[in-house]
Parts: C-alpha cells; structure tokens; sequence
C-alpha cells in the first residue's frame, strides 16, 4: 500500500473508531445508565471526560471526528465512493457534506471539553446558528443546512432498508454486521431528521437559534416516548458497535497513480 494510501487508511479507520466510542456513549446516556440525556451533547463530552482516562479519549474523539468529517467533505468534492452525478449521486454526496459539518461541530465541541474551555449555558450549536443568523442571508443559510441534513437523513434511511453499505465491508466482517448497519442507520436517519427540522424552523421560520438540535438534543428531543426510546437508544449502541466494525473491517477508497483523487476499491 503506498504511504498515502496508507496515511488515508488510518485516517478513516480513526475516524470510525471515534464515531463508535461517540454512539456508544450516547447509546449508554439514552439508555440511562451513565449521565442524563437532558445535558445533550454536553452531555456525551461531560460522561466521556469523567471515564478514566478521559481527557485521553476526548483527544482521541476530537481527532478521529475531525478526520471522519475529513473524509466525508471528499464526498461531494471527489465523489471518493462512485455516487454517481445524477440526482441520487448527488443527494448522497450532499447528505455526505451535511454529515461532514455535523461531524466537525462535534470535533470541536470535544475540543473544547479536552481543554477544559467549554462555556456553560448557549451550546456550541446555539452560538454557530447565532453567528450565523446575524449575517444578511443568515436565515437562508441555517434554513438551506437543514435540507442538507433532510438529504442526509435521506440517505441514512436508504442504507437501512438496502443495507447497501455491505458493498464496501469486507466479507470477513461478523455475520452480525447487517442486521447492526441496518438498525444504526434507521435510528441515524431519525437523528439527521429531527436536526434537520430544527434547523429548517430556526432558519425559515425564525425560531431563534436556541433552537437548534445538534446529536444529544435531537436524541432528548425523542425522550418520553415510551419503549419506543428504548428502541431507539439501543438502535444508537447498535450504530456504534456497528461503527466499531468497519473500523477494522470497512473497505476504504484508495488513492490514484498520482496520489491525489481517492478511487474506491472494489476488491
């Protein structure tokens, strides 16, 4: 393997790493056994950094979740995963782009927390859709990132019900992967839904950027749904463990001759 594709390699396999420990954690808060949901992503960061060793595991989140939006932003760019141009392709590769701010905004929350720089009050998504609608076409902005995330959320609900995703893991994979992928992406589909609506009201129906929901909101957004919450906080464990899987078992793009566009290996 060359040195890129093999820097390329670590990269994504980190970034997958890191998004498990992520769902996991929240799995577990969801579930009620550590923390409590009502704190939201805080939450996740705050459970996370009182673990041993947790100041350790908030650096290693904040850099796999930096490197997974990495390689998601390529989507749209490089269309690294052969989506395709038409209009399917490009939802997939948009929906991508909406994972990658996601996925970002989180890295940078974690950030935070391992530096022991986090505010009380606001969430960090609150202040960003603040900063953001005190531009001219702010609202038009937050508005246009909730479709974004409507896309995403589109395509997370796509993987569930053609477990497509089984294409680019290897067949070494646990026979348990399916039936994992299939369960975590239904409830990710649910999470990218209800991000996407509070962004759509906070940005076209002027509802004030308090109410945007990023990962532990939307998940709190859900709670006092009875066993259907169980469900659903079981289905975010599932995404994790399922995420654990295809860091070791995912089959990651490879590089070009040139070392520059990532081709996807289908082999």
């Amino acid at each position: 393997m060359p040195d890129t594709d093999s820097k390329f390699d670590m990269m994504v396999r980190a970034g997958y790493f890191s998004r498990a420990l992520l769902y996991i954690v929240l799995g577990l808060i969801a579930l009620g056994t550590i923390g409590q949901i009502s704190e939201g992503t805080d939450g996740i960061f705050a459970t996370v950094s009182q673990l041993p060793g947790g100041t350790a595991l908030l650096w290693i989140l904040v850099v796999g979740l930096a490197c997974y939006a990495l390689f998601r932003l390529a989507s749209p760019v490089f269309d690294i995963e052969h989506n395709g141009s038409d209009w399917k392709g490009w939802a997939q590769r948009i929906g991508h782009a909406g994972s990658a701010v996601g996925h970002l905004a989180l890295a940078w929350t974690a950030y935070k927390f391992a530096t022991n720089t986090e505010s009380g009050g606001e969430s960090s998504a609150s202040q960003a859709a603040g900063g953001v609608l005190s531009l001219e076409l702010g609202g038009v902005i937050v508005g246009l990132l909730g479709v974004v995330f409507f896309l995403a959320a589109f395509a997370q609900a796509s993987k569930a019900i053609t477990a497509s995703f089984m294409a680019r893991i290897s067949p070494a994979a646990p026979d348990q992967t399916r039936w994992m992928g299939r369960a975590g992406y239904a409830t990710r589909a649910v999470v990218f839904g209800v991000t996407a609506w509070s962004l759509i009201e906070t940005g076209f129906m002027a509802e004030g950027a308090g109410n945007v929901k990023t990962l532990g909101e939307a998940v709190g957004a859900l709670a006092g749904t009875g066993w259907l919450y169980t469900v659903f906080a079981i289905g975010l464990l599932m995404f994790g463990l399922f995420s654990l899987v295809l860091a070791r078992y995912a089959i990651v793009p490879d590089f070009d001759a040139d070392g520059r566009v990532p081709k996807f290996r289908k082999g």
